[in-house]
């Protein structure tokens, strides 16, 4: 990829809108959207002007009079090295016409541009240092947000939250290989070996908060990539009816005959800023051989219950415990969890009033006595109380549902956590490496061993946020050595 050359793209979404934005970035951009503008006064950096979109001829001996106005823009000049690339660019916002658009991309390549390549920009902005790689990944995470806390939290990452927790752990494990490759290299400067104590110690002190790290990825998946979420339970407990309440509208088929849903219905909603698919899912049960649509819903609603993340289990709370419901909760044992006892509100409503038999029995016309369901057991999941018809309970689901997604507390609190499985699979490795480097002491295997051990630890942690140079450990050995004084 060539730095010297001059690139234009349109930065802009596809289609017709009320702007677009063309941007050129390179050592011609000015030069070259000269040439297409007319304007009252040169531009000058981090200056918004109106300005006129030209068509001017390529040769300006055949000009016969006043090239014809195209649109009026607004042009933005950003100058080298305070731009986002750090070179110079010119930010062109005309009406969002395509046709406008790709003619101010046609004129910047008559005259020398060349058209950027996908993500261009931002590895330019990267190879001249203005990001390093986990910045440059947040530029992609923030265009990609679908909530407003992951488009927080990749703000986070843009600004180098984590890098910036990155740092004092690659500066310890720095310090460390410094001061073997000074034991080893420069014994006769009187420098002592570190014994295996310290080089334990300063391992931990490297490894603890690298773990730290590692765990925050089970957080960080999920505020990336969403959660699936899959609400399961027999027939009429009320499935549908708490989709749409926690949808917020009735996005599924709700009646009062069972067995209603025969299909999965999904929808994506936003839980505290969190991106969690709904399932509705076909009331699971006992069913005849020739009911073969229900048979059908019925094994889609296991599937999904099996690749869910989380799955509600719903029961009816006005009905006893049924052998189906109990089979249930049984397959949902060793799943996250959350049990949700529906139709709270049928609790809470007066008695009917019994009627008289033949049998002299006492019988409940409206429905069966409530108040059946046997208590959680201490490690049982969470069961949460809600009413889908009046709403009752669905803030404290919600809360549960969060509470899952968060886990350790601690870790919501923290910034700077891993997002990216490629960043989780680069920490993990060097942590292997640092649990090799602790066996390899204890194994008193030599520096020049142990070395190789830590440079492994090194290695990922560079993938992630940029190289640690040979350079950098020799100006460390210099600097706190004092070599050759």
């Amino acid at each position: 990829m060539n730095l010297d050359d001059t690139i234009v793209a349109i930065a802009t979404p596809p289609g017709r809108g009320g702007i677009g934005v063309v941007r050129l970035a390179g050592p011609a951009a000015n030069s070259i959207a000269e040439t297409m503008l007319r304007k009252t006064t040169n531009l000058e950096p981090n200056r918004a002007q109106l300005c006129d979109l030209i068509d001017p001829p390529f040769d300006d001996a055949l000009e016969t009079g006043t090239p014809p106005r195209i649109d009026e823009v607004v042009v933005t000049y950003f100058a080298h090295p305070h731009s986002y690339t750090t070179d110079d660019i010119i930010e062109i916002s005309a009406h969002g016409s395509p046709v406008v658009l790709r003619h101010i991309v046609e004129l910047s390549l008559a005259r020398g541009a060349r058209l950027a390549q996908p993500g261009e920009f931002t590895m330019r902005a990267f190879l001249n240092g203005r990001l390093d790689l986990t910045q440059a990944e947040a530029v992609r995470d923030l265009i990609d947000a679908q909530t407003l806390f992951q488009a927080k939290v990749a703000a986070q990452q843009l600004q180098g939250a984590l890098s910036h927790r990155l740092q004092p752990i690659k500066k310890n494990l720095v310090d460390l290989v410094a001061l073997l490759e000074a034991g080893i290299d420069f014994a006769e400067d009187d420098i002592s070996i570190a014994p295996d104590t310290l080089i334990r110690n300063r391992i931990a002190q490297v490894q603890a908060p690298l773990q730290q790290l590692a765990a925050s990825f089970t957080y960080g998946k999920i505020v990336h990539q969403g959660l699936t979420l899959a609400i399961v339970g027999r027939p009429n407990v009320g499935k549908s009816s708490l989709f749409n309440r926690l949808v917020e509208r009735e996005r599924a088929i709700v009646t009062a005959q069972p067995g209603t849903t025969r299909d999965l219905v999904t929808e994506t909603v936003a839980i505290g800023g969190i991106p969690i698919q709904l399932i509705d899912t076909a009331g699971i049960r006992q069913v005849p051989d020739e009911a073969e649509a229900e048979t059908i819903g019925i094994r889609k609603s296991i599937e999904a219950l099996a690749d869910a993340d989380l799955v509600l289990v719903v029961i009816d709370s006005t009905q006893p415990l049924s052998q189906e419901d109990s089979k249930l909760l049984q397959q949902t044992q060793s799943r996250p969890t959350i049990v949700v006892e529906n139709k709270s509100d049928l609790l809470s409503k007066p008695e009917p009033t019994p009627t008289h038999l033949e049998t002299d029995a006492l019988v409940y016309p409206s429905r069966t006595q409530p108040g059946r369901l046997p208590t959680p057991e201490p490690n049982s999941p969470p069961h949460i109380p809600t009413s889908a018809l009046t709403g009752e309970g669905i803030p404290a689901l919600r809360a549960a549902i969060l509470a899952h997604v968060a886990g350790d507390s601690t870790t919501t609190r923290e910034s700077g956590f891993l997002t990216s499985v490629r960043h989780h699979q680069l920490v993990t490795t060097a942590l292997a490496a640092l649990q090799a480097a602790t066996a390899a002491v204890s194994a008193r295997v030599p520096h020049e061993m142990l070395l190789l051990d830590l440079y492994a630890s090194l290695r990922p942690l560079d993938e992630i946020t940029g190289v640690t140079t040979t350079d950098d450990i020799l100006n460390l050995i210099f600097s706190t050595f004092c070599i050759g004084k």
